[in-house]
């Protein structure tokens, strides 16, 4: 496959993640954050895990939450988090493997669990975290309708260790 063409998705499986892929999905969360090739990395500026299997399995234990996985044949190549609480669907631990990136999957996988929320009647947005240095991630985000909150918050420990000063959290909305 090359970058720019467009894939067939009815090739692609999304489903919910069960117990026997939180390993899985805390190696793919990993890779695409912290590995060493791909656009989303940030290895260039955060040094360790982006997650730990007890994160993944608290978080598909969380009530109101979806862990969803995304397998192209029986390779795992995407995932991400959705838990609804007070009218807003959170997203997290959005990630696509880098051989897979660039290639319209992340977008497809973003609509699909948008589409997934929208379910639920109760909610009327979309909020999620990146990392305020991240210009690029939040020019992705951007293009599919987020915007700055204007919320800022400090770089929290669990995420990793900086590598350069001043990282900082900033929070990204989009309403249904």
């Amino acid at each position: 496959m090359t970058q720019g063409r467009l894939l067939d998705f009815s090739a692609f499986q999304i489903r919910k993640a069960g117990q026997a892929e939180v390993q899985a999905i805390c190696d793919l969360v990993n890779l695409s954050y912290r590995g060493a090739r791909g656009w989303t990395t940030e290895a260039a500026i955060i040094h360790g895990h982006r997650a730990e299997v007890q994160d993944i399995e608290i978080a598909c234990a969380k009530s109101g939450a979806n862990f969803f996985v995304m397998f192209q044949q029986n390779e795992l190549i995407a995932c991400i988090y959705v838990v609804v609480e007070g009218g807003q669907a959170f997203i997290g631990f959005f990630s696509v493997h880098p051989d897979w990136q660039g290639k319209g999957v992340g977008k497809y996988l973003l609509a699909y669990a948008e589409n997934h929320a929208r379910a639920y009647p109760d909610v009327h947005g979309f909020l999620m975290f990146v990392i305020a240095q991240r210009p690029e991630l939040i020019a992705f985000y951007r293009r599919r309708g987020y915007q700055l909150t204007g919320r800022i918050d400090a770089f929290p420990a669990y995420l990793g260790k900086p590598k350069v000063s001043g990282l900082t959290i900033a929070y990204l909305e989009k309403q249904c």
